[in-house]
């Protein structure tokens, strides 16, 4: 039998390892004023916080104030025991990862980016796909056998499915920002069940990301890897490489 990981007890830090410390940051529809004070203190009192301490309040419009309150929580989370899907796959520079695609693959792997729906914040699609990418982090555009097309924002799912279909796509990133309601998952599930309605969707890698996108959450849309915050460009190019190899039956050297 695996022995079980040993335990790895983590608390917030604020001044001091384990202390326990958190900063909430939040509005109450009340006018600034000692009651709406209270009110934000007891408000955090009552999630399990002691110590509670209302560090900021501020006017934010017309009968809504926002506050900064800092607390103690005696929680612990064993970080060994977590259950996380992640991505997994191995890293190559820019060079090496073109060579092994040329040598393995014999052709561009085509991707097609897009916002789609109603979402017109580009920011986040633009910096995985547009050559100049970020940070120094070289977007899909400058891979050579990448054939990356940014298709911009406010896409149709039933247009970028068609689209992907024509062009016989390796894969397709979508990008949600706009997370009211939960409209990015409505959204996104409505891509998948058009590439179903084309017959392509089992051969379509899906890709989905933005500020509310993490792995756990693309897997349970039906999204083949999902990518948050703090996703570079090659971090991308690397899974779809990885995936693109996994489907040929190839494994990745």
């Amino acid at each position: 039998m695996t022995a079980a990981p040993a335990p790895q007890l983590v608390r917030p830090y604020g001044d001091r390892r384990d202390d326990g410390v958190v900063q909430l940051a939040f509005t109450l529809p009340l006018a600034a004023g000692e009651r709406a004070r209270e009110a934000a203190a007891e408000l955090v009192r009552r999630m399990g916080l002691e110590q509670v301490l209302v560090a900021s309040m501020e006017r934010a419009a017309d009968g809504f104030t926002c506050f900064v309150v800092y607390g103690r929580t005696p929680v612990a989370v064993d970080a060994a025991a977590l259950d996380v899907p992640e991505v997994v796959s191995r890293k190559k520079g820019f060079d090496e990862l073109n060579a092994l695609v040329a040598r393995e693959v014999g052709r561009r792997i085509v991707v097609l980016g897009a916002c789609t729906g109603s979402d017109a914040h580009a920011v986040g699609i633009d910096a995985i796909m547009n050559m100049k990418g970020y940070a120094g982090d070289y977007g899909l555009e400058r891979y050579p056998m990448f054939d990356a097309r940014n298709l911009g924002a406010q896409v149709e799912n039933a247009t970028l499915a068609r689209l992907a279909k024509e062009a016989h796509a390796d894969a397709v990133l979508v990008s949600q920002v706009v997370t009211q309601r939960d409209v990015h998952k409505e959204n996104a599930r409505q891509l998948l069940d058009e590439l179903a309605r084309l017959g392509v969707r089992e051969r379509v890698i899906t890709l989905l990301g933005g500020p509310r996108i993490d792995h756990r959450t693309a897997l349970e849309l039906g999204f083949d890897a999902g990518f948050g915050p703090g996703t570079r460009p090659s971090d991308v190019a690397n899974f779809l490489v990885g995936e693109v190899l996994r489907r040929m039956g190839k494994t990745w050297t």
